[in-house]
């Protein structure tokens, strides 16, 4: 796994030297504590909950990739749904790392587990959230695992022994966004997120960004392997972003329509992310940079002239990932806090702690990634099999 070419040492190198950065970020603030943070009193949750809300979208949408593999049978997609099935894997050990470095001490932890803590199950969204994630880990796991020893001896899936895990993976896929949503939605005292509609957003969200990273990805792996990817399996991706967007762009002018036509002072944190609130403007320039990119994407991947062409399709994707993470992270998480309860406007920005914490779980992401990959394409392509097969 480990053995290759010069760019691939430059590449583990580099993100090696990441994940060392965002450790020793991470044993500061663990000593000196949340003052190494931004984060106070007034937003309680920032760059890390930001960074956790986008990578549980992008675990869920591998379901994006399943159900026409699996369920429609479309065999360019059923070439390479493992390696989306890869992607949510990690994108879930992402999104539990974000949420162990914002607990402060990671010795914490135990207080939510089964048995040895309480879980205060079932009255908890919180809990709810962490058994469906920790679920869908375990659901993807287990087809990764069958599909690598299958390949490994040379025989082809047998569906009829993974298809409930696979029918159940839907499902879950959209309960671990759902939940999400709902631990936000649940704050009634937070009226910015206090909305029946955020569920249905999220997943629309996500199942933007997730195929738009996962469009790159397929993209490298064809060019540095010998895994044959259509073409037809990236535009038909390309192709359910464009709808993804489109519902997630109606769903949020409607939320924007609700709270300004009302006029109500439940406004006030929609007010603040897109024109500013007493004078306070930091988030604007970013939500509308957001909204650019993002409306820009869906006129990328809605022409099939533009979708079709890998320049301009892979134009969208970047455009959607970036628009994505700014509305569903620092564009959603801060300004459910501003203003706070007492009405006090705190504006708050990650420091360079967080976001080297932060760039050092992507790095260990992108590395577990890069190895699941490459023991992949050697089994995938059967230059690598098991030694009892070997033998034989």
């Amino acid at each position: 796994m480990i053995k290759n070419g010069k760019l691939f040492g430059v590449w583990m190198a580099f993100l090696i030297v990441l994940i060392v950065v965002g450790i020793v970020a991470y044993a500061r603030q663990t000593g000196v504590g949340h003052i190494s943070s931004a984060m106070r009193d007034q937003v309680s949750w920032g760059f890390f909950i930001s960074n956790y809300v986008f990578f549980v979208g992008v675990a869920a949408a591998a379901v994006l990739l399943v159900v026409p593999a699996y369920i429609y049978h479309f065999k360019p997609l059923k070439e390479i749904v493992l390696f989306g099935e890869m992607a949510a894997i990690v994108a879930v050990i992402i999104a539990i790392l974000s949420v162990i470095v914002d607990l402060g001490h990671a010795s914490r932890l135990w207080h939510i587990l089964p048995l040895i803590g309480k879980m205060h199950f079932p009255n908890s969204l919180l809990v709810w959230n962490v058994l469906f994630l920790n679920g869908y880990l375990i659901i993807n796991l287990v087809l990764v695992g069958y599909a690598w020893y299958m390949m490994s001896q040379g025989k082809e899936y047998n569906l009829a022994l993974v298809w409930p895990l696979i029918l159940l993976s839907i499902p879950w896929a959209v309960s671990i966004h759902t939940s999400t949503a709902f631990v936000f939605s649940g704050v009634v005292a937070r009226p910015f997120w206090n909305a029946s509609i955020l569920a249905p957003r999220f997943l629309a969200s996500a199942f933007c960004s997730g195929p738009a990273i996962m469009l790159i990805v397929f993209q490298l792996i064809r060019k540095y392997s010998k895994v044959e990817i259509e073409n037809r399996a990236l535009f038909k991706v390309a192709e359910l972003i464009a709808y993804a967007i489109g519902i997630n762009l109606f769903l949020l002018g409607a939320e924007i329509f609700k709270e300004f036509y009302s006029g109500s002072i439940h406004k006030a944190p929609l007010q603040y992310l897109y024109f500013g609130l007493h004078g306070n403007y930091q988030l604007v320039p970013w939500i509308w940079i957001a909204l650019l990119f993002n409306s820009t994407a869906f006129v990328l991947f809605l022409l099939p002239k533009t979708r079709e062409k890998l320049l301009t399709m892979n134009i969208g994707a970047a455009l959607v990932i970036i628009g994505v993470f700014i509305e569903k992270g620092i564009g959603f998480v801060i300004p459910g806090f501003i203003p706070d309860t007492l009405g006090e406007i705190y504006q708050y920005w990650p420091t360079l702690s967080e976001f080297m914490i932060t760039v050092g779980i992507w790095a260990f992401g992108a590395l577990l990634y890069t190895l699941m990959v490459k023991f992949t394409l050697p089994v995938y392509s059967a230059t690598l099999l098991s030694a009892e097969k070997q033998s034989r």
